[in-house]
Order: C-alpha cells, then sequence, then structure tokens
C-alpha cells in the first residue's frame, strides 16, 4: 500500500450533490452501529498493538480511538450551535495537537470506547427527531468559511466512522492480528 492509500483506505469522503433521506437514514444506522462494531474490533488487542502506529509518521491505534471520541464530541456540538444559533462559525480545533496530548497517547482506549457509546446512543437520538428543515441549516466552518449543512456533517461522519475504523482494521489484517 502506498502513504495516501494508508492515509485513505476508504477514500475521501465522498458527500453527493442530492442528499436524500435514504442516505440520511443509512447515515444514522452507520452513527448507530459504530461503537460496538469498534469496540469489537480493538477489544484483543495488547496495549502493545494499541500504541501501534497504522501508518509511517501516523497516529496509534489508542490515538485514533481517543480522536474519534474528540471529534465526535466536536462534531455533536457543532449540531446543537446550529439549531439554536443563526448559522453559526463552530469552533475549530488542532485534532493534530489533540492526538499529542498525555491523554490521548495513554489513557485507556475503555474511556473513550464509552465515551463513543454514551455520545452515539444520544447523539442517534437526537438526529432521528431531526426534521428536513433543521437538516438544511448549516454552520460556518473558519478554515475556507465553507457553509456545512447538517446533513452533510451527517454523511461526513459515517464516512469518518469507517474511515478511522478502517486504519486500524487494516493495519491489524498487515500485522496478521485478525
Amino acid at each position: 500500500m502506498n502513504l495516501e492509500e494508508l492515509k485513505y483506505p476508504i477514500g475521501k469522503p465522498q458527500i453527493p450533490a442530492q442528499i436524500t433521506e435514504v442516505y440520511i437514514s443509512e447515515w444514522i444506522h452507520v452513527l448507530e452501529k459504530f461503537p460496538q462494531k469498534l469496540e469489537n474490533l480493538v477489544k484483543q488487542l495488547s496495549e502493545a498493538q494499541l500504541d501501534t502506529q497504522y501508518r509511517p509518521d501516523g497516529w496509534t491505534i489508542r490515538q485514533v480511538i481517543h480522536h474519534v471520541a474528540d471529534s465526535h464530541h466536536n462534531s455533536y456540538t457543532r449540531f446543537k450551535w446550529t439549531l439554536t444559533e443563526n448559522t453559526p462559525i463552530i469552533k475549530a480545533y488542532y485534532e493534530d495537537r489533540w492526538a499529542e496530548l498525555f491523554d490521548s497517547k495513554k489513557a485507556p482506549i475503555a474511556l473513550s470506547l464509552a465515551m463513543i457509546k454514551a455520545l452515539h446512543a444520544k447523539w442517534v437520538y437526537f438526529l432521528k427527531g431531526l426534521s428536513i428543515s433543521n437538516l438544511e441549516q448549516v454552520f460556518i466552518h473558519p478554515e475556507g468559511n465553507e457553509k456545512v449543512s447538517l446533513k452533510e456533517n451527517i454523511g461526513i461522519y459515517a464516512w469518518h466512522c469507517k474511515h478511522h475504523y478502517a486504519h486500524i482494521e487494516q493495519l491489524m489484517i498487515r500485522k496478521g492480528w485478525k
């Protein structure tokens, strides 16, 4: 595998121009099933395996799991801002710097797995209650002042689940751990 394939094992996000209710439902299903799927993938890994980088100059499995918890928490908050403010400019964060913090490098993955499980349960409940007009609302990402609709963001985070799951799974396959 080349570096690009290691970085994007499922490719970059491909959000369709016309986002139908079918897409939204499929993406919410991904968010709903992801926590258990991720936990099942990593539950047998040793500490040494958790501290293995999924690619050269990449994060360890442990950092990926903590990143998912941090990133998805930020995304959930963006949904709330968007529905309670008028086209908010969201707060971006330096995910690479967060991944270098002590908790991302050393904390037990059980902490973030529990957080992902609880967060996704609440997030999915919330998403299933939103109307189409709710999902049309947008926030502004400060990098490039790009407007992102909530329905697009559901697709981005369904992709994000699959993206990081593939990072871990592909490493496990390459190492013969799966």
